[in-house]
């Protein structure tokens, strides 16, 4: 019962920082419209790393959105698409504060002309 109280006693002492936001990517459609929307949501799974070593994953919701739990510092991003249409995301990095939760919106140019 001690080592359940210690863990959970570091685990609340840990400062809950990390990153949220959106992702959309685009153009959606080989001719945007002023009526139509040329971008819209990414469904994809971002990978965060450190050093050249991947430290966690996330898949956006529906509506690209996302919220990962991440210790402060600068992290690369990347997803794990393979297609041609899905290019890295913009920016391709994102630094977590020391405190709390960051917003970092990512979009991804699927280099439809």
């Amino acid at each position: 019962m001690a080592l359940l109280a210690a863990v959970l006693a570091a685990f609340v002492a840990t400062p809950a920082t990390g990153l949220y936001g959106t992702v959309h990517r685009g153009p959606i459609v080989p001719v945007c419209r002023v009526e139509e929307p040329c971008d819209g949501p990414a469904h994809v799974t971002l990978v965060f790393s450190r050093l050249g070593h991947t430290v966690a994953l996330v898949h956006t919701r529906e509506d690209g959105s996302y919220r990962i739990r991440l210790r402060p510092g600068r992290y690369s991003v990347r997803t794990t698409s393979t297609s041609v249409f899905e290019r890295k995301p913009d920016p391709a990095t994102a630094t977590v504060p020391r405190v709390g939760y960051r917003r970092v919106n990512f979009f991804i140019d699927t280099g439809i002309r």
